[in-house]
């Protein structure tokens, strides 16, 4: 699915913009704060109905205006998609696609598949579980409707039993048949995500160590760990075995709500031993992984959004990373930089076709 024309109005720093792509390599250049990755991150909102950067909807309505609007048209070959977002302030966001509203967010999710790039991706190495959780989660989704439905039924499941155990504190009593419709719930949900994710892992594994080998021409040894506390044990014991627990401090303590991927570069974790550029080629194979995954389990070429990358990357990776991203394999690419000219002279050099836009005080125009 290729992007051909991107409509933004009172989105962000960005008043309004029509823009028209290529279908190979489209360049956001201008200084640092003139919007660059504000046009990545609606291109983001048109895949997941949210802001890659900004979870709060209303925050992304350009200041002192009532709504926003993003809007793109797709070709898919045999015909076009039009995807719009549109919200006003204190109302309800719309989504829709042809015309037509849909009635879950949670439906459009891999419609049009995307990798972003961007710094703050750094926050999954350094940070914790959750973002990871996370990252894990939204690979799979992207091309499984069912664990999507899965992960929304477990957290709505783990809601509702908190809630019971904080329930059973304040009151000083207890029902164990009112804890076990959620456990049973948690439990159906939680073993299907436990597999899910552990395939993911098992498939993703060899893929992002080939790109890392690729990015970081075999210096080291990389691995990703999945770390579960069903790897060990089913949940339905976990569940009985520390009911005391979560008894006393009022909450669920075991489940794959706790789940992790360890990052391991020469089996040390990354986290503490990587050096910077270690880590950001990390990131890279990470995202490049993704994007090769979905691919081969959609049939579907996904969009790539690099955001800011470059600055510490010399000329050789930089070269292999846009040679790896615009080789055909995978769908359009959007990439921001602050040079006007570094990305275009590489393009050029290495024949690969794009498109150039000047970015400045949220508006573009073609370079």
């Amino acid at each position: 699915m290729l992007l051909k024309e991107l409509n933004i109005l009172n989105f962000k720093n960005c008043s309004e913009a029509n823009l028209s792509f290529t279908e190979n390599v489209n360049c956001f250049l201008g200084n640092n704060g003139e919007g660059k990755t504000n046009l990545l991150d609606a291109i983001y909102y048109l895949s997941f109905c949210k802001s890659y950067f900004n979870p709060i909807d209303s925050q992304n309505i350009k200041h002192e205006e009532p709504f926003f609007v993003v809007e793109g048209i797709y070709d898919k070959g045999d015909k076009t998609d039009v995807i719009y977002c549109g919200l006003k302030r204190n109302q309800k966001k719309q989504f829709k696609r042809n015309k037509k509203n849909y009635e879950r967010l949670a439906d459009h999710i891999g419609t049009i598949p995307l990798v972003m790039i961007s710094p703050i991706d750094i926050l999954l190495i350094i940070e914790g579980s959750d973002g990871r959780r996370k990252f894990i989660d939204g690979i799979i989704s992207q091309y499984d409707k069912s664990y999507l439905n899965n992960l929304l039924n477990y957290n709505k499941a783990l809601h509702h039993r908190n809630l019971l155990l904080k329930s059973f504190w304040l009151n000083r009593n207890f029902d164990k048949d009112s804890l076990e419709i959620w456990d049973e719930q948690l439990i159906k949900y939680g073993t299907l995500i436990h597999q899910s994710r552990k395939t993911f892992v098992d498939d993703f594994t060899p893929i992002f160590q080939k790109y890392f080998t690729q990015l970081s021409n075999n210096k080291e040894t990389v691995a990703l760990i999945y770390q579960s506390q069903l790897n060990d044990d089913s949940f339905e014991n976990l569940l009985v075995n520390n009911l005391a627990k979560d008894k006393a401090n009022h909450y669920t303590n075991f489940g794959i709500h706790k789940d992790d991927l360890v990052f391991a570069i020469d089996e040390f974790p990354m986290k503490k031993f990587g050096s910077q550029g270690q880590q950001k080629t990390y990131l890279m194979a990470l995202k490049l992984a993704q994007a090769e995954l979905i691919k081969n389990i959609s049939e579907k070429k996904v969009i790539f959004l690099l955001d800011d990358i470059f600055d510490k990357l010399d000329d050789n990776r930089m070269k292999q990373l846009l040679a790896i991203v615009s080789n055909g394999d995978f769908g359009q690419i959007f990439i921001t930089d602050t040079s006007l000219s570094r990305i275009p002279d590489i393009l050029t050099e290495e024949n690969i076709n794009f498109k150039a836009f000047k970015i400045e005080n949220g508006g573009a125009v073609d370079v």
